[in-house]
Formats: C-alpha cells, sequence, structure tokens
C-alpha cells in the first residue's frame, strides 16, 4: 500500500510539474488545465497519507539513534526533486509541497484572473478601420450614459500646423443591442492626409487618409499583416492578466522604421481571441461579447503613447477560435451565431466595403474588397461558409464567395494597381502535414479552382498574385508555379526562390508557437520557399515601391532570345519579424512598361522570379531535425489509424455481404 503511494505522490508531482511548464511556457490546451488540477489533488492526498503513516512509525521507533532518523542529504534532494514528503527533512518537505501548490495557484491564476477580475463591461475605447482616400471608419465603445450625446470632431494635421476642429456628428444613443458600440463614418475628407479625431468623452485618435488612385502617392503601400493573440502567454505571474506582448513588440519594431516604411493598416487574419484556450467558460452572445472587451481593454494598445497600436487601422478576418476550434459547421449551428455577434460589432461594422458582386445578400457576406495605392485586396472568410472538410464536395467558401473570387481574379484592375493580394485566415499550401484538412489542403479541389484564376490572372490580367494567411502559429513561404508554364524540376525544387503564385503565412502575434516541425514539401505542386517555427511573436511588413529592375526580356533577337533589360517595376518586399527583429525578406516584382512577354518556353512565367534578400533564421541542425521527426508522429498515427478504420469497415462490408447472400 505503501509503495503505491508513494508511486502516486511521485507521478503526480512529477505531472503536476511537467504539465504546469507546457500550460504555461509552451502551449495553453485546453485539456491541460483538469490535468494539471487532478493531478495536484492526487498529489496532496498521497502526500497527507504518507505523512500519516510516516509520523505513526517515526512514534513506533522513537528509540532508535537520532542520526537514523534524520537520514542523508540525498533523501533531501529526492524530496525536494520527487515531491516525496519525508518526516526527517520537514522543512524541505515543507518546500516540495509548496512547489507543487504554487505551481497549482499560478495555472489557475492563468486561467481565471482576467476572467473573474476584468469584465471590462464599463470599457470606452475607440479605433480606427478601414480608410479610403475620402473616408475613414471608426469604432466606439461607450456604455457610460452620462457621456451621451458624444459629439465627433476631426482636424486636418499638417507638420506642427492642425487646422480647426470640424464637428462631423453627434452619438445620441449607444445600447447592448451592440454591446454599446457604435460605427462612425467620416467623409469628404483630404486624400493622402493625416487628420486627428476627437470624442466630447475624450477620447482620441489619428489616421492617414489613402492616396487617391493615380496619383504620386499610390505607387506606395506599407502594411503588416499576422494572426492569433492570447493575453499573458506566454504566462507572467508579474504581468497585467490582459497584457498582450506581441503588440508591445510589434508596436516597438514598428517606431524604428523609417516615415516612409511605416505602415498604413494591419491585416489581422483571424483568432483575435480564444475563447475555447485554455478553458471555455461558456458560448452564449455576452461571454463571446466579454472576450472581445478583454482584448480591447488591454492596456498594450496604448504602448508606446508616441506611436500606439490602437492608432493603426486594423481589417479583420475571422477565424476558429473566436468560434470554436477547427469550426466547418456553417453559420447556421450553434455557437456560430452568439460568435458572431461580437465580430460583426467589432470588426465587420468598420472593415472594408464588401465586393461590387458579392453573390450573396449584403446582411449575409462577411468577405471584403478594397484597393489601397497599388495593390487590390480580397479578404476570404474561410469558416463561417466552409463544409466538413476531405468530402468530395467540401466548400470552404461557399458558392456565393466562390463566385465572388474568381469575378475578383478576372476583373482588370486601374494601371496603377500591380497586386492582386488575397487574405485567408487559413493556409493554402498543403505542406503543412499536421491539422492539414482544416486548411486549404482539405478542400483541394476548390483550392485547384481557385489557383487556376489566379495563374489566368497573372497570365491574362497583366497583375501579380500574392497569397496572405495565419492560423498555424508558425511562418512559411510557398509558391504554386502554373503547371502551363511548364515548370522545370530546377523551378519546383524544395527551399529556393522562383515563380509561381506566392503564398506567406504567419503567427502568431502574440501566441505559443509549435516546437516541433509539420512544414515540409511533398510534391512539385507546393514548393517550399523558407520554413520559420519559431518566436512567440511573428508579423509581416510588406512595402509596395516602384524601382528600376533589371529583368530578362523577349527581345526578339534570334542571336539572344532573352536578354537583360532595366524597366520601371512596382516591387513587392515581404520581412518577416521574429520576436521583434527582421530575420528574413524576399523580393517580387511587377513590370510596369517596357516588358515584353517571354515567348512559350522560353521561361516559365511573364513574371521575374522571386530573390531572397535577407536570411537570418538559424540553419537546419540535429536538434531541428529531431523536431522534424517528432513532427512526423501524428501524420504517422493518423494514417495508421486511417488504415486500420478502413479494414476494419471493410471486413464489416464483407460480412454484411456474405450474411445477404446467405
Amino acid at each position: 500500500m505503501v509503495s503505491l503511494q508513494r508511486t502516486a505522490a511521485i507521478v503526480s508531482s512529477a505531472t503536476v510539474r511537467i504539465t504546469t511548464f507546457i500550460f504555461l511556457r509552451w502551449i495553453p490546451g485546453h485539456h491541460l488545465a483538469p490535468v494539471i488540477f487532478t493531478a495536484f489533488a492526487v498529489y496532496i492526498t498521497s502526500v497527507r497519507s504518507l505523512l500519516q503513516r510516516s509520523i505513526d512509525d517515526e512514534a513506533g521507533e522513537a528509540s532508535k539513534p537520532e542520526t537514523k532518523r534524520t537520514g542523508s542529504r540525498g533523501a533531501a534532494l529526492v524530496t525536494l526533486l520527487t515531491g516525496l514528503p519525508s518526516v526527517s527533512w520537514p522543512k524541505v518537505t515543507v518546500c516540495t509541497a509548496c512547489i507543487n501548490v504554487l505551481l497549482a495557484l499560478l495555472a489557475l491564476d492563468f486561467l481565471g484572473r482576467g476572467v473573474l477580475f476584468y469584465p471590462s463591461g464599463k470599457l470606452a475605447f475607440s479605433r480606427v478601420g478601414y480608410v479610403s482616400p475620402t473616408t475613414a471608419s471608426l469604432l466606439v465603445r461607450e456604455p457610460d450614459p452620462a457621456q451621451l450625446p458624444l459629439v465627433v470632431y476631426y482636424q486636418e494635421v499638417a507638420g506642427e500646423d492642425s487646422g480647426k476642429w470640424i464637428e462631423d456628428g453627434i452619438i445620441y444613443q449607444t445600447d447592448d443591442s451592440t454591446d454599446f458600440t457604435v460605427p462612425v463614418i467620416l467623409r469628404d475628407l483630404k486624400p493622402f492626409t493625416k487628420y486627428r479625431y476627437s470624442l466630447s468623452n475624450n477620447l482620441t485618435g489619428s489616421f492617414i487618409t489613402a492616396p487617391f488612385p493615380g496619383t504620386d502617392g499610390a505607387s506606395r503601400l506599407s502594411f503588416l499583416t499576422s494572426s492569433c493573440m492570447k493575453p499573458n502567454f506566454p504566462y507572467n505571474p508579474f504581468s497585467h492578466p490582459l497584457r498582450i506582448p506581441g503588440i508591445e513588440t510589434m508596436s516597438a519594431a514598428i517606431a524604428k522604421l523609417p516615415a516612409y516604411l511605416r505602415p498604413s493598416f494591419m491585416l489581422f487574419l483571424g483568432d483575435f481571441i480564444y475563447i475555447d484556450v485554455p478553458e471555455r467558460f461558456g458560448s452564449s452572445k455576452s461571454h463571446y461579447r466579454s472576450e472581445y472587451r478583454r482584448i480591447y481593454s488591454s492596456p498594450s494598445w496604448n504602448v508606446p503613447q508616441d506611436n500606439p497600436a490602437i492608432s493603426l487601422p486594423w481589417l479583420h478576418t475571422l477565424d476558429d477560435h473566436e468560434i470554436e476550434n477547427d469550426w466547418a459547421k456553417g453559420n447556421l449551428t450553434s455557437p456560430y451565431p452568439a460568435a458572431a455577434d461580437p465580430f460583426v460589432h467589432y470588426h465587420v461594422s468598420v472593415n472594408p466595403p464588401i465586393p461590387p458582386l458579392p453573390f450573396a445578400k449584403r446582411e449575409n457576406t462577411t468577405y471584403f474588397s478594397f484597393i489601397h495605392g497599388p495593390a487590390s485586396f480580397f479578404m476570404l472568410d474561410t469558416r463561417t461558409y466552409r463544409s466538413e472538410p476531405a468530402r468530395p464536395n467540401s466548400t470552404i467558401l461557399g458558392s456565393a464567395q466562390l463566385q465572388s473570387l474568381l469575378t475578383y481574379l478576372a476583373r482588370p484592375e486601374p494601371a496603377e494597381v500591380r497586386w492582386k493580394i488575397i487574405s485567408s485566415s487559413v493556409p493554402f499550401t498543403k505542406n503543412w502535414h499536421v491539422g492539414t484538412t482544416d486548411t486549404w489542403g482539405g478542400f483541394l479541389r476548390e483550392r485547384r479552382t481557385v489557383f487556376e484564376a489566379m495563374w489566368r490572372a497573372e497570365r491574362d490580367v497583366g497583375v501579380r498574385v500574392v497569397l496572405l494567411s495565419g492560423d498555424r502559429h508558425e511562418f512559411a513561404a510557398t509558391r504554386f508555379p502554373d503547371p502551363l508554364l511548364h515548370p522545370s524540376p530546377d523551378d519546383t525544387s524544395p527551399l529556393t526562390a522562383g515563380e509561381g503564385v506566392h503564398e506567406f503565412s504567419v503567427g502568431p502575434l502574440s501566441m505559443f508557437y509549435l516546437p516541433i516541425r509539420t512544414y515540409r514539401q511533398t510534391d512539385d505542386e507546393d514548393v517550399s520557399i523558407k520554413y520559420a517555427p519559431d518566436g512567440n511573436t511573428k508579423f509581416g511588413l510588406i512595402d509596395i515601391s516602384t524601382y528600376e529592375e533589371e529583368i530578362e526580356d523577349a527581345s526578339g533577337n534570334t542571336l539572344s532570345p532573352v536578354s537583360t533589360v532595366t524597366v520601371p517595376c512596382s516591387v513587392l518586399t515581404y520581412s518577416l519579424y521574429v520576436d521583434g527583429e527582421a530575420v528574413w525578406k524576399y523580393r517580387l516584382s511587377a513590370p510596369m512598361t517596357g516588358y515584353a512577354a517571354p515567348a512559350a518556353g522560353e521561361r516559365s512565367s511573364r513574371f521575374p522570379p522571386g530573390r531572397v534578400l535577407l536570411d537570418d533564421i538559424e540553419k537546419d541542425s540535429w536538434g531541428s531535425y529531431l523536431k522534424t521527426r517528432i513532427g512526423r508522429v501524428e501524420e504517422v498515427g493518423a494514417r495508421l489509424w486511417k488504415r486500420t478504420t478502413d479494414t476494419y469497415l471493410e471486413l464489416l462490408e464483407g460480412v454484411r455481404k456474405s450474411g445477404r447472400l446467405d
């Protein structure tokens, strides 16, 4: 009996310590909290029983020499490391028990402090949403009726001078139907101009309007992209429970940039909240609303004070953790309606406009399209309309959104627009081999339809297509060569720069990263360029500018059918930031004028191949090799399970047919 209790104490103590470390510093999985508290309860019960038995045994052996009862220092170390109690070392026993008590309390603090002590019902804030050349969308939340009516003012800011304040409107009422939020649109603004806004409740902010198409400012654009953030992770017991370290790291990195590289907006690609991580406390509308309020209550939005993240326009797409992990049940099944309520009020209400041809009712449309300078954007919603993956007719977009996207890809753009940028909350590539079916890898038939339209757009419309995605808590750059242009084996070699539609998938902005390697190229369709899994804070800075570039040109000279020419190009540079530092840069070019498209067979694309400008990412090592091997365990296990299940079903079918014949 004593041996069983000792084993229970050792195992439960080790479980508490290891699992708590994983929970607080590695992955805050919802299944870990019950394990921690269950193991802690087993540990306390086992220790109490062992101590009582030891005290009884000690009383019966009181006549033995004191040195025998004291024990060796090695025994004290065993007690400290394993959690086993020892009456011979009472202070060490108290210390080792306190370690486990402290770990359980830290896990409980991470789990519940923000939820219990920061309901944020009284939160009043404002932020900037979509900004066009002549308008700016503001989201205002004010639950205090004493502050109403709210008067909205704005003024033009020109260097040291500021224009007069202009009253743009009055908010007479806010109510619970929208969680006390109101979208405000400032109109008749000047293009490419800095403005400051102010509300009568002392909320202020600033923004810069977009350049008007065809002007000099429209040739340049800089913006950010990322996904996934969770307050106070990795966990710090001395930190504010709503602090989001990644936002502060990003803001500090932006502040170091020269003025011409300062981003115009953040394209945030889902998992703005984690309703089910580390624990789901409810699925009602009020629960979802409170999660959004807590995120917007974070002190990190106002760091640093001279350039806070809250002043940056944020544009949002939806992903699963705003609803439920790996959501694929449409927009009518619970809890989607409850989850969609705050997403609409806090994000959709100040997002860009929906496409001109949404092919669906406008009130049922959560995908968006807009033009900013040299780029046209289509923001996909890959959650609301998706069906179960890996089925013959699975859809990730739904028929209306798919038709709208195909129409967008086939649409000619204004002369100054050289890029079609499509954002997706989940990656297009199937190179991730864990959770593949939750990405576009579970919808390969529809993916092929979309890719064919993208390749056609690059060939016929004359714009370059770039894909941006998130979700995976890792970074990967992938390219998808057009098969009709007959790429050579060198064009499809893994970990190479080159041609094709490019995807940059990045995250998290502030969350865990996977310590195992799950991304790799397995065919010649999805060509790996770069993989960077590590880092709790990752985001991409995309800069589009006009440069003179040397590219290969089909000159028509029979002696030299392909020559090098210098032409003006719209150049997109993707910079990957990991934990605040730029570690990888990649450049794509789209020639603007004076460029003859190569003849068939001379090159594999009409656009120049991409180029790596910077690579400070740690090279492969034995450690990464081991992590890659570990990363394949789940994949192999899934294949074995599928094979076993298929065999079992075949046997059942055989038995059924045999019985029917008999």
